[in-house]
């Protein structure tokens, strides 16, 4: 026994990063389940909930990140530990100001071990070249290729649009976001936008199958194709392919420039929007900015293997860090949407009827959306709702 698990050790492989598209790599890619799948049987893989661990409790990575994010998450915490969800959280500090590479190692390692994380926005604050965003190399190294924000308006809350309902299907590892930059020559700076067909299907089909399997009516990919002729050109043509198999779902698609002023002016004649990864930035925080704010709406990141839940912003938030004022919503909306994806539906349930109840029927809410409440008072309400409750 000693001999074989001494032969398992030396099998184990340790991730390095370095910068270069499209992912992190490790010394020696070893074979998985992922890479002996055609490539559309891979990409069409609905990521599945994990099994439980630990007497049937979820082991979850959490990445507090800077800024409001270790005050959000120990909300979350308080919270759970008071409904009793089954959840185990294995907390990692990423320190923003360093420029090596051992916490996000040691993350991503924690993250494809638990299989589901919840995360705060990471700052990197190094200025150096050979940095990378820690956000982005997460999302790379676990090939999570799609981003999924669900923008719905909660009554009562100030607003320049009412009854809005939108669902962004946002790509995430391709893009302006390959972070790939050079000098050319001195003075003169060039930046890729990569567009592949794969990860342009994938992202697609995302969007088409979502629709689908949620009553949706139309799919709208967002685009600059009369600029980008090559690149934006292939992500919409792709879209279009995709189309033909889901006649029964209206597909047309907006430059990038006119989705903002349209959003602005009737965002209600969307429904299910597919864009690149910079598209999918503004948009989101345009919307977000129409129905009450940052603090409001939560964002969900799947791959094939694993799955990331955040707010749908990726605010830091750093200027009201620490002053008791933070929305704590969104992130309990994300780990709603975790709890959720684990399959604990009278959990995820129960807190977010409470959440409701507290922001919209009991009106106590924080500054940025239109209250005079700080962050404990909506926290100690949502707990007294939970006081309540019966979990199943």
């Amino acid at each position: 026994m000693a001999v074989r698990l001494a032969q398992r050790l030396m099998k184990t492989q340790t991730p390095f990063l370095c910068r270069s598209y499209p992912m992190l790599v490790t010394k020696e890619k070893t074979e998985d389940v992922a890479h002996t799948k055609s490539s559309l049987q891979k990409r069409l893989t609905v990521p599945e909930i994990p099994q439980a661990q630990y007497g049937g409790r979820h082991a979850v990575t959490m990445l507090p990140g800077g800024g409001i994010g270790p005050e959000l998450m120990s909300y979350v915490r308080e919270i759970f530990a008071y409904c009793g969800a089954p959840i185990d959280f294995e907390v990692i500090d990423i320190d923003p100001s360093t420029e090596g590479n051992e916490d996000l190692e040691y993350a991503i390692t924690s993250i494809k071990r638990n299989g589901v994380a919840i995360k705060g926005n990471i700052e990197t604050k190094s200025q150096s070249l050979t940095e990378i965003s820690r956000n982005v190399a997460i999302r790379n190294e676990l090939d999570l290729f799609v981003n999924v924000v669900h923008c719905k308006s909660l009554p009562g809350i100030p607003a320049h649009h009412k009854d809005v309902d939108i669902v962004l299907i946002r790509q995430n590892t391709d893009g302006e976001y390959a972070m790939l930059e050079h000098e050319s020559v001195k003075g003169v700076v060039e930046s890729m936008k990569v567009v592949t067909v794969e990860n342009a299907e994938r992202v697609a089909r995302y969007a088409f199958q979502y629709a689908r399997e949620n009553g949706r009516k139309k799919v709208t990919t967002i685009h600059k194709a009369n600029i980008m002729k090559m690149s934006d050109g292939l992500f919409l043509e792709v879209a279009k392919k995709v189309h033909k198999d889901y006649p029964e779902l209206e597909h047309n698609n907006m430059i990038i420039d006119n989705t903002c002023m349209q959003l602005v002016s009737n965002p209600h004649q969307f429904d299910v929007m597919n864009m690149t990864n910079l598209y999918g930035t503004i948009v989101s925080n345009v919307i977000c900015g129409l129905i009450g704010g940052a603090g409001i709406l939560s964002g969900r990141n799947y791959g094939d293997h694993y799955a990331i839940f955040e707010p749908g912003t990726r605010n830091t938030g750093t200027a009201i860090a620490g002053k008791n004022i933070a929305n704590p919503l969104a992130m309990i909306n994300a780990s709603v949407d975790m709890l959720n994806h684990l399959g604990y539906k009278d959990h995820a349930r129960v807190i977010s009827e409470a959440a409701y109840e507290t922001v919209v029927e009991r009106g106590i809410r924080t500054p940025d959306i239109g209250g005079t409440n700080n962050s404990t008072d909506v926290i100690k309400s949502i707990l007294d709702i939970l006081s309540n409750k019966r979990v199943h």
